[in-house]
């Protein structure tokens, strides 16, 4: 995949706070597809969608996906291995 469109991964910042008390963009993960490890904020972003899909910068597997709805939102994160969240 070759688009250009995407974003960052603080792009996805907005949708992440609205479902965890913590910035994840800071968050470590491993992609499941290539075994890469990265903050989140490196992650492709694309936001042209019905959600908001997140690719790794290395083999563009998808990470995670979020879409929200009036009543609900929906997490994919089958793409990470682990997400590791710094404390405090």
């Amino acid at each position: 995949m070759s688009q250009a469109n995407y974003l960052d991964g603080n792009a996805a910042a907005g949708a992440l706070s609205e479902v965890f008390a913590v910035d994840l963009t800071t968050a470590v993960g491993q992609c499941n597809g290539c075994g890469q490890t990265a903050v989140f904020a490196e992650a492709r972003v694309y936001v042209d969608a019905p959600g908001m899909v997140a690719r790794c910068n290395g083999c563009e597997s998808v990470l995670l996906r979020v879409v929200t709805t009036p009543h609900d939102t929906y997490l994919d994160l089958r793409g990470l291995t682990y997400l590791r969240v710094p404390n405090s």
